[in-house]
């Protein structure tokens, strides 16, 4: 028994099932299906033939490099996660890009650990992952009398909710399933039948989101279709913020727009601020762009609104996290240094929103309202095992920035572009 040979034989097996899933489910997706279709196949590609040239440098293959240590073994994923029958499989985004490993919770209460603890990101995939930990309780909770019960769901809930307060969709998916839960009836005595309205509602968040997003990657390949880049050079395009496959549980948002628009034959190079202090941008984002085959460059974080001052980019995109009705945006810390930066460029670089609908907060009413989280003390003065700063040290870490409205040049929906369509979708 070879070890090496056993564990490249999983890999390869890991992802092919991942390219075809995709493949296969971006069939039914409006407009974005081709494109999509054709990173699959790409990124089947670069991880499937480790004699592929690098992106670059001729060194060894990146994408091969990524996938070294990369054990797999048991089920296999789509996208950030699978459902099955009384469990939800996470690709844990912790291990990456050094390995591609699962976590599987079984409950809202270990949904709640994963968001957490970080083993999922991304404010649309942490609100469908929610939903689905809601209908695992309900489906254990089925068999309970009807207080027991309500007091089950509604403490997970509230505990999910509580795991990332400010992720606008974890709050919009939870009112959703709960909207569903009280149609039923709290108390009624039916526990499959609360369990199984529960069911259906994530279930309808979940394939919702696969239709909006496609729609959403297609309006803005349209909207870039329309973006000159440099004289004889690819389109040049910053994505800050963690917004792939594995952010959307989907297809994702900003980096799938960039992503699609190499595969739909339009030369692109991607940058990649880090994304301190979790590093999601260098983990997450470059891996998913080397195994769809962009060529990308990685940024530090201090380095990135220079870079835009300068106009060494053509476009900055970005995930809302929350979007108030006037038009503020909380989005991924650093973004309101590169909206001001591309602002204030001789030639005004575009700042597109990518906006999901379970980012529009009809309940905040200006920016000065949006909530913004903070980051654990640990997560700032410490990368691993190694301490960067004195015993004691003060921290101010803030999740996200509010980026002013003034300062956005589109707003990216699956309906459209702009405050129109925005103020459509907030009411």
């Amino acid at each position: 028994m070879n070890p090496t040979a056993d564990a490249d034989l999983g890999r390869r097996r890991f992802f092919r099932q991942f390219a075809g899933d995709i493949a296969t489910t971006a069939a039914t997706v409006v407009g974005a299906a081709q494109a999509l279709q054709r990173t699959s196949a790409e990124m089947a590609a670069a991880i499937l033939d480790p004699t592929r040239a690098a992106l670059g440098d001729g060194t060894t293959s990146a994408t091969a490099a990524v996938l070294v240590a990369a054990p797999v073994a048991g089920p296999l994923f789509r996208t950030s996660f699978q459902v099955d029958p009384g469990a939800i499989r996470f690709v844990d985004q912790r291990a990456l890009p050094a390995a591609v490993v699962e976590h599987v919770a079984t409950s809202a209460a270990e949904v709640t650990f994963a968001i957490r603890n970080e083993i999922v990101v991304g404010g649309p995939a942490i609100g469908q992952a929610a939903a689905v930990g809601m209908a695992l309780t309900a489906a254990r909770a089925a068999a309970s009398q009807p207080y027991p019960r309500k007091a089950t769901l509604l403490g997970a809930a509230n505990a999910l909710r509580n795991s990332s307060p400010t992720t606008a969709s974890l709050g919009w998916a939870l009112d959703r399933v709960l909207a569903a839960y009280t149609a039923v009836g709290e108390l009624d005595e039916d526990g499959e039948a609360i369990a199984a309205a529960i069911q259906a509602e994530a279930d309808a968040i979940v394939s919702e989101a696969l239709v909006e997003h496609g729609r959403l990657v297609d309006v803005g390949l349209a909207l870039l279709d329309g973006l000159p880049g440099p004289s004889g050079g690819p389109l040049r395009l910053l994505v800050h913020g963690p917004s792939g496959t594995l952010a959307g549980g989907q297809f994702g948002t900003a980096l799938a727009i960039a992503i699609a628009a190499h595969h739909a034959e339009r030369e692109v190079e991607v940058l990649v601020p880090e994304g301190r202090p979790g590093l999601v941008g260098a983990r997450i984002s470059c891996w998913e762009l080397a195994g769809a085959g962009v060529p990308y460059v990685l940024v530090p974080d201090a380095a990135a609104a220079g870079i835009v001052a300068a106009g060494r980019v053509d476009a900055i995109l970005v995930p809302a996290d929350r979007v108030a009705m006037d038009g503020d945006v909380a989005a991924p810390i650093g973004s309101y240094g590169l909206a001001t930066a591309a602002a204030a460029a001789q030639r005004r670089i575009r700042f597109l929103v990518c906006a999901t609908i379970g980012s529009f907060d009809a309940a905040v009413a200006t920016g000065a309202e949006l909530p913004i989280g903070a980051r654990e003390v640990a997560d700032l003065i410490r990368i691993g095992e190694a301490a960067h700063a004195p015993a004691g040290a003060g921290v101010l870490a803030p999740v996200d920035d509010v980026v002013p409205a003034a300062l956005v040049s589109e707003y990216v929906t699956a309906s459209g572009v702009g405050l129109p369509t925005f103020a459509a979708v907030a009411t």
